[in-house]
């Protein structure tokens, strides 16, 4: 093997990279972003823009550049009400989750798939299960 060839033992979670410290410095960033994504809601009230085009712009701009989860973490940041708000937040995205995942089987179901989306429920279940007794362990020793 070549000194400057790689050995094929990486892994998709490299560990140092996932233990990396937070980055000190991203309301330099997030802030003016999150400001200019107010401004052009704002814009596109006031000067009554399509709202759908609009929206569906800043909500893939912000998810991409992370304004999002930034946005809701100082949210979360403010006390008793905080949590609660990004707990509303949460929950939208797991109804809408789900919902795509009933689309996918009825569409899976009709293409001949029914074993895989079998799999595919089961592994959900699974995955929402642990969510709960994850939620109610952290309330209870929290």
């Amino acid at each position: 093997m070549n000194s400057e060839q790689k050995p094929d033992n990486h892994h998709i979670f490299d560990p140092e990279e996932i233990t990396q410290p937070a980055k000190r410095g991203a309301w330099k960033w997030m802030l003016p972003l999150s400001i200019v994504l107010a401004i052009v809601v704002f814009a596109a009230w006031h000067f009554g823009w399509h709202a759908k085009a609009v929206t569906t712009g800043v909500v893939i701009f912000a998810t991409i550049s992370h304004v999002f989860a930034w946005v809701v973490a100082m949210i979360g940041l403010v006390p008793i009400i905080g949590p609660l708000i990004v707990k509303v937040l949460s929950i939208g995205v797991i109804w809408l989750l789900n919902a795509v995942g009933y689309l996918v089987s009825y569409v899976a179901i009709k293409r001949g798939y029914s074993k895989d989306v079998l799999t595919y429920r089961a592994v959900t279940i699974a995955l929402i299960t642990g969510i709960v007794i994850g939620y109610i362990l952290c309330s209870l020793i929290s």
